[in-house]
């Protein structure tokens, strides 16, 4: 049988993500089949699996650590949200409703069974899961019918290890207030504890460290310091890739939409030498000396676009297209570029259409009916091999359409101007082919701009596992695992 370990944090965004990817990695390489898992993500920056659906960008990354491929049953609970109280519900890979904030914990009962019928079957045939929660257990007031945290945790008899940040500062409260408000049931469960993102030298922290392990009686596994080397990996936020801005030749600039999506596209692009890849915040104009505007990915396009016009984006881009600029659209963002996106069943709201930017001429009617599928092809212009996935809903046609750039799997994909200076595509991942991506910043003028995206990324896995096996006890953790 497999064993368990479940890593909870003390609150939102203390690292859980990043550390069960290198605990992934670091178990493997001690010879271990391992899987990651979470029951319930939040998030619309989400990967296709090999078996035809969906999950967080996080748990593809780590299942990317144990050397897997992305599977549905790691990610059985996907929320994508869609306005700012509600948000789509996917389901083992699958599309199953849109529900609003408030009544998502009414569906949540009925969600437990496929949770804990993927972990199971996740677990046949493998010596380890690491599971991960989302948000923090301390938020009790969410407890009922809990499937990210203790309920998960409780229902499959996996043992605890709760994570706090000490980044943020009050370490000791994060994770002594956090056994505090459990309940006896809950607080049986957790058995260690970790400190994360320490910034200097650890040894400073010792008697914060053992006044924690007093106070709780959990075991103290270890404090890990902040991994430098995290910008790397592929950004489980947008907002991480903000941080990641440097000098280049070359300047992208990205709106930041309200439901950006999929993001992924950015990370090799603001990994290149040469390339600034600039996130523009609400209430920025976009910077007028760039030399591409991207439009990425959205969870609700005719609403992001009606954010995009707010900002005043759209003035920005026209100027910049006027100004013999480049302009990219992906997915969302290419639907945007069209002349009329069309919602006659109200997919994304109240039935209707809106203008798109003009940019393209081409007219996307949107669908119920959502696009999932990962495909490989080439750039004709260059010959370099290309391969993503697809992950929308909409059909899009028009005589642009008629200069496709890219030819995925013996069919044409994309649209392009007349001058070829606006593009657009429904391929999510292409800028990780590092020839595609060397050729097509060369017509923006980065000179030498190949490198080995996807062996950084291998490589920076290999650093974070070294770097956790270093500070965590792993056999510790390994002991505190229970067979599920």
């Amino acid at each position: 049988m497999a064993r368990a370990i479940m890593i909870q944090g003390a609150g939102s965004n203390v690292g859980k993500s990043l550390l069960v990817a290198g605990l992934a990695r670091a178990f493997r390489a001690r010879g271990l089949s391992v899987a990651p898992f979470k029951p319930q993500n939040m998030s619309n920056n989400a990967a296709v699996t090999a078996d035809g659906g969906e999950i967080g960008r996080a748990q593809a990354l780590q299942a990317r650590a144990a050397g897997l491929e992305p599977l549905v049953d790691m990610n059985p609970v996907l929320l994508k949200p869609e306005t700012e109280t509600g948000a789509q519900v996917v389901v083992q890979g699958r599309r199953v409703a849109s529900v609003k904030a408030r009544d998502y914990a009414a569906l949540k009962p009925s969600l437990m069974a496929p949770v804990l019928e993927s972990f199971r079957r996740l677990g046949q045939g493998r010596d380890l899961v690491i599971v991960e929660g989302a948000g923090s257990p301390a938020e009790v007031n969410l407890r009922a019918n809990d499937i990210a945290n203790m309920g998960f945790a409780q229902a499959a008899g996996v043992p605890v290890v709760i994570v706090g940040d000490i980044d943020r500062g009050g370490v000791i409260a994060q994770l002594v207030g956090t056994q505090a408000v459990l309940d006896e049931g809950d607080r049986a469960l957790v058995r260690g504890f970790a400190v994360n993102k320490f910034r200097g030298d650890p040894a400073l922290f010792a008697d914060g460290f053992r006044m924690i392990a007093e106070r709780t009686g959990w075991t103290g596994l270890g404090v890990v310091p902040w991994f430098d080397e995290a910008w790397r990996l592929p950004a489980e936020d947008v907002l991480d890739l903000g941080g990641r801005r440097r000098e280049g030749t070359v300047k992208v600039v990205v709106p930041q939409l309200r439901r950006i999506a999929n993001f992924d596209d950015l990370d090799p692009l603001s990994a290149t030498p040469g390339v600034s890849v600039e996130i523009v915040p609400p209430g920025r104009a976009l910077p007028g000396d760039a030399d591409l505007v991207l439009l990425p990915g959205s969870k609700s396009t005719i609403s992001d676009l009606a954010h995009l016009r707010e900002q005043g984006w759209d003035v920005d881009i026209l100027a910049h297209r006027r100004r013999g600029g480049r302009v990219l659209g992906l997915c969302g963002g290419f639907q945007m570029l069209g002349r009329r996106i069309e919602d006659p069943d109200g997919v994304e709201g109240s039935p209707g259409g809106v203008d798109g930017l003009g940019l393209l001429d081409v007219t996307t009617v949107m669908g119920r009916e959502k696009r999932l599928a990962r495909v490989e092809g080439v750039h004709p212009a260059s010959g370099a091999r290309v391969a993503g996935y697809e992950i929308h809903m909409g059909r899009t046609e028009g005589l642009d359409l008629q200069r496709a750039w890219l030819s995925l799997e013996g069919r044409p994909e994309g649209a392009a101007s007349g001058d070829g200076r606006v593009q657009g595509t429904y391929l999510h991942g292409l800028f990780a082919a590092d020839a595609f991506r060397a050729a097509w910043l060369a017509e923006l003028g980065v000179a030498g701009a190949g490198f080995d995206w996807e062996g950084q990324v291998e490589a920076t896995l290999d650093a974070l596992a070294a770097h956790v096996e270093r500070h965590l006890d792993l056999d510790a953790l390994l002991a505190l695992s229970a067979e599920v």
